[in-house]
């Protein structure tokens, strides 16, 4: 009687967890609703009507989350923000 050696492989699958951070856009008096709307269009890819709206929340709210991703993702995108005079953060 022959024995068979069995041998497993345990393939490990390692997932690499990348914290995600948040562009944040805090309202300001100085650029119209427009310029904000255009803004997010252009750096953050927002539809028009999701640029709209957070426009609008940050009207109000005094602050919107605007982008989510990691931070090397994001760090140009809120530079070009501050760039053209809104107040950004990411957090």
């Amino acid at each position: 009687m022959s024995q068979k050696e069995q041998v497993r492989h345990k393939t490990e699958i390692k997932t690499q967890i990348s914290k995600l951070n948040e562009i944040i856009l805090f309202d300001d008096d100085v650029n119209t609703f427009d310029f904000v709307i255009e803004m997010l269009v252009d750096v953050c890819d927002h539809t028009p009507i999701q640029a709209e709206q957070c426009a609008i929340i940050v009207h109000f709210k005094g602050k919107c989350g605007v982008k989510t991703g990691t931070f090397d993702e994001l760090e140009p995108r809120c530079t070009r923000l501050l760039e053209a005079g809104l107040s950004a953060e990411i957090i």
